[in-house]
This record gives C-alpha cells, structure tokens and sequence, in this order.
C-alpha cells in the first residue's frame, strides 16, 4: 500500500472541499433532503394519527391534524385481538431465523473465504446463483416438501426453508475475504483447531457484519407475509403480517388495523436503535477494502 505523505494528504483534503457544494448548491441540498425525509416519514405520521381516531370517518386533510386522539384503539387490539399471541409467533419466527442464518453462512463464508477444497469456486458460485430465481417459482415444491416432512402449522416448517440465503453468505465471504490470513495462521501454530478459530476470530471480528446481516434478515422475517400465510393454517399459527391482515375480513375498523400496525412496527424501530452503530460500520466493511 502507498504511504500518504503529509503534503498528499493535503492536497487530497483540498481536492474534497473543492467537490463540496457552497452557496446556493448547500440551500438546494437542504431543501431537498428536507422534503424527502418529509415525504419518507409522511406515511408513519399518518399512521399514527389515523389509529388515534377510533370511530371517525376518514375525511383528508382535516383528519391528519393531531387534534382529538383516543388510545381506544390500542386498547382493543391488545385486548379484544390475539395480537399477543401473533407477536409471539413472529418473535420466534424473526429471532430463531436470525441466529441460525446468522451462524450457518458465517460458516459458509469462512469455508469459501479462507479454505481450500475442490470446487469451491463452482459450489460459490453456483450457490450465488439462486439470487436469481424467484422465491415464488420454489413456493410450491416447497410447500409441497413441507406437507409430506408434517411441517405444516409448525414452527419448523416454518423457519426451516429461509434458512439457506444466498446473499448473506456473500456478504460474510466478502467481508471475511479482508480478514488477515496471519491471524488464523497463528491460532494453527497455537494448536487452535478450525472450530475454535470460528468461534474465537471469525465470529468476533464480524461483529459488524453479523449486526448488518441480523437487521437485514430480521426485517425480512418480520415482514415475511407470503410464506407464512401459506405454512400457518390455524389463527394460532399466524403471524403479525397474516393476523393484521385477516382482521380485514372481521369488519374491524381501520383506526384499529392502523393500531396493530403501529405495535408491529415498534420492534423494528427498537432493533434498529440498538444496532445502528453496527449496521453503519457492516455496510462501510463491505464495501470498502484495503
């Protein structure tokens, strides 16, 4: 790696604040990135009022001011609803998923990353290529699997199928691509076997890729509907997605179906918060080497 002199680092210091925009071009910037967070955060202002207004005919835009707010509708889909029960299920379904995605493609991406075997290009990228294909053209055989195995109604059924995914053993190939070999070449001298470098190197310096990949996959769970709603027969089986969504077809009112989406919603706020700072420096890890 070339070595940045002192008068490099400089001239590269002036060529960045001469491509920053002054004047008219900072006004501009800030009067657009002021609208897009408005137009971004619009659709969670207005799901928020909008379930603070129980019983109330929706008339625009007389309906979006934050004037006379009930909290009735919470307390009816906390308690009238099997919210809790639906709450539940997706904690499982998000939280089980997570750990065990998390843990099987570090492993994939150490054993492409670092080790040498027969094949391994072609396994990669052969693996790589079910990006390609659509979840929906793997829905029936899937299903179909599922239901001969009994997992239909069950956890395992499931979570068991989202478990193979593709990009995030990309993403922990690439991050753990940039690792340096004299780390895992040390431990071997040590007498370190190649299950206690993965559990005492890879996994703690991934730290941010793994908080990355969590949120990412978290998300994905949480607001899975398709696979859910196909594997969960009975009302005890739904998720958050499929219980808000069959209120739809009880006549509940649509402060209250607004209400369950706000409680749905606060998880991955919360989950966001706690991991932010990693999910910042995961996103920077991967993309940026050297």
């Amino acid at each position: 790696m070339t070595a940045v002199t002192p008068a490099r680092a400089r001239r590269r210091t002036r060529s960045y604040r001469a491509l920053e925009p002054t004047g008219l071009g900072v006004v501009l910037r800030w009067v657009w990135l002021s609208i897009a967070a408005v137009l971004s955060f619009f659709p969670f202002y207005a799901m928020v009022v909008l379930s603070l207004k129980p019983g109330k005919v929706v008339e625009l835009p007389g309906s979006l001011l934050p004037w006379n707010l009930s909290t009735d509708s919470y307390a009816q889909v906390l308690g009238g609803q099997n919210l809790l029960g639906w709450l539940g299920n997706t904690l499982v379904y998000s939280l089980v998923s997570v750990v065990a995605v998390l843990f099987l493609s570090a492993l994939a991406g150490y054993a492409f990353a670092k080790k040498r075997f027969a094949g391994k290009e072609v396994m990669f990228w052969s693996f790589l290529a079910m990006v390609m294909v659509p979840f929906h053209v793997t829905l029936i055989p899937t299903f179909i699997l599922m239901a001969n195995l009994g997992g239909i109604d069950t956890y395992w059924g499931l979570i068991l199928p989202t478990l193979a995914n593709a990009q995030a053993v990309f993403l922990m190939r690439q991050f753990i691509q940039g690792l340096p070999d004299e780390l895992f070449e040390a431990a071997r001298i040590d007498g370190a076997g190649e299950f206690r470098i993965f559990l005492r190197i890879v996994l703690p310096l991934c730290k941010p890729i793994l908080a990355t990949l969590g949120i990412f996959v978290f998300l994905w769970h949480w607001n899975d509907f398709l696979w859910p709603l196909i594997i969960g027969k009975s009302n005890a089986m739904f998720t958050l997605t499929v219980g808000i969504s069959s209120l739809q077809q009880q006549n509940v009112p649509l402060s209250t179906m607004l209400a369950g989406s706000v409680v749905a919603l606060l998880p991955i706020f919360l989950a966001y918060l706690v991991a932010q700072r990693y999910v910042q420096e995961g996103v920077t890890g991967t993309g940026i080497k050297g």
